[in-house]
């Protein structure tokens, strides 16, 4: 049986609305603007399939997953592999996006678990994550999310 009791949490402030943080994580056209991907599912329910395809001319998929539970705007659960690993249920990993309301601000907690320890996908997200919800954070507040 695979390892796979590593995690990575990370937890940001950022002076908006929770419906426009959920926004900004399942509408293509608003995550493009601070990922340099979209996330592309038909209806980001339970059970639909997910995407995260570039904003280039190639249109690749890098990641793909499936929707575990969706709470809008309060929560989202999904699976998360490399497309080039779908078909390897070990390669899957769970990222949850927790979105709760603090006053003026949301309190955004992104808990990615389920990864094997070592790994490449732990290495990536673990410089990746700071950097997107940095820059989702910088979108939200000023307009301007950073060149990923």
């Amino acid at each position: 049986m695979t390892d796979k009791s590593a995690s990575f949490v990370y937890v940001t402030f950022i002076r908006t609305t929770p419906e426009k943080v959920f926004e900004a994580i399942t509408k293509p056209e608003i995550a493009r603007r601070y990922w340099g991907h979209e996330n592309v599912s038909e209806d980001w329910q339970p059970g639909s399939s997910w995407q995260h395809v570039r904003t280039d001319e190639a249109r690749t998929v890098d990641l793909v997953g499936e929707v575990i539970e969706s709470d809008p705007p309060k929560r989202l659960v999904i699976s998360w592999a490399n497309e080039s690993q779908k078909d390897d249920p070990d390669q899957y990993s769970r990222v949850t996006f927790d979105i709760e309301p603090q006053g003026d601000l949301v309190k955004l907690t992104v808990a990615h678990d389920e990864l094997q320890p070592g790994s490449g996908m732990l290495n990536g997200i673990s410089k990746g994550w700071p950097q997107v919800l940095s820059s989702m954070k910088s979108f939200l507040e000023t307009g301007q999310g950073f060149d990923l």
